[in-house]
């Protein structure tokens, strides 16, 4: 014969414990052990013996019985409380609606959302745009107002859940009983029944259109970013909001220009006499074509930053990034006869120096020399 063991020791909880702290014990064993969420070998023994300690405990008679005569005092209640439960799928109901899991009502169900992407330029995106594209989503039947009566006609309140939407099932279990509700099978949760459906819809109440919807794009948005457009997803059950549209914006690329979060980044070739010498040249901008100055002796691969002309930040007024120039020092493939000439010229004066950090009397003296026609 095998030998009970103590139900308070079940719950792990003193002799002299409060019904709440004998409540809480057996909310954390039982969520612990209980078969639909714990698939390990013994959990289901286990969780009998949780729920028979908590039968027993949770009622003062009962357990003020098994204080006095021990498990011979509680069989009466206890040895039937299992009685009729196969598989615990009943006692899994009633574990769910003692933990808040079970079924509970519910109100009208708020609309689907909605989500498209877009693609827009890279100017689209630095200077916000408004653009329009086309969806299609399920709308109120334009024939009878998502009424789903045939116009002329009416619907008629469901003596089912009398216009409820659902219905309340009263269970009793071991814990006492319980109300569970569940959507009315005969109006399907609308609360109404129509004797004479729509003609367009078919009492659907809905149908799918074709719609232009119009979105402003803010300055300073990047790829990745979702905009949302608040009800403008499909409608909801009658009583509840519309669901949400949400745009996914793609950037697409430039030829000039990339972005670095909100710096734009460019690479701009400058011959060999002018990134030597010196020189003031107009650049592409977003803004427009801009005057940089390139110092003289400027290397391939340093970068001039243009203060305020990059992206506006994205949610903020006047604030932009920069514009950095990366300038690449361009040597030519192909000389005509009188540029090689020149070059040679400027390679014998040159001689072996290719320090880029001589002082005027070293390389980059020697070049201005030459062009100047000083060295020639």
């Amino acid at each position: 014969m095998t030998t009970k063991t103590d139900f308070y020791e079940t719950l792990g909880v003193a002799r002299n414990a409060t019904p709440e702290d004998i409540k809480k014990a057996y909310r954390k064993l039982a969520f612990q052990f209980h078969p639909d969420r714990n698939k390990d070998a013994g959990a289901t023994e286990r969780f009998k013996e949780i729920s028979e300690a908590y039968q027993v405990l949770s009622d003062p008679n009962r357990r003020a019985s098994y204080d006095q005569f021990g498990h011979a005092g509680a069989n009466g209640a206890a040895g039937r409380g299992f009685e009729g439960f196969e598989g615990f799928g009943g006692l899994g109901d009633i574990f769910e609606s003692f933990f808040g899991g079970g079924q509970r009502p519910q109100g009208p169900a708020r609309g689907r959302d909605l989500e498209y992407r877009t693609a827009i330029t890279f100017m689209e995106a630095v200077f916000g745009a408004e653009k329009e594209f086309d969806i299609n989503r399920v709308e109120p039947c334009g024939r009878c107002s998502g009424s789903r009566a045939e116009p002329g006609t009416t619907a008629t309140q469901c003596a089912t859940c009398n216009g409820a939407g659902q219905v309340r099932r009263i269970q009793r279990s071991i814990f006492g009983q319980f109300a569970q509700m569940s959507t009315c099978s005969t109006c399907q949760g609308e609360g109404s029944t129509v004797s004479t459906p729509c003609t367009q819809c078919k009492g659907a109440g809905r149908e799918r259109k074709h719609r232009k919807i119009s979105v402003n794009v803010p300055a300073g948005v990047d790829s990745g970013r979702r905009i949302r457009l608040r009800s403008e997803g499909e409608p909801g059950d009658p009583g509840a909001p519309a669901g949400d549209l949400y745009i996914h914006v793609e950037v697409e690329s430039h030829e000039i220009f990339e972005r670095d979060g909100d710096d734009i980044l460019m690479k701009l070739d400058v011959n060999v006499a002018r990134a030597a010498l010196g020189a003031t040249t107009r650049v592409p901008t977003v803004d427009g074509p801009q005057e940089l100055k390139i110092p003289a002796g400027t290397q391939s691969g340093q970068a001039f930053r243009m203060r305020d002309m990059g992206v506006p930040h994205l949610g903020s007024s006047g604030r932009r990034g920069d514009q950095i120039v990366i300038i690449n020092v361009a040597i030519p493939k192909k000389l005509d006869d009188r540029q090689r000439e020149l070059l040679e010229e400027l390679a014998a004066t040159m001689g072996d120096d290719i320090s880029p950090d001589g002082d005027e009397d070293g390389w980059l003296g020697k070049v201005k020399d030459f062009i100047s026609g000083e060295g020639s």
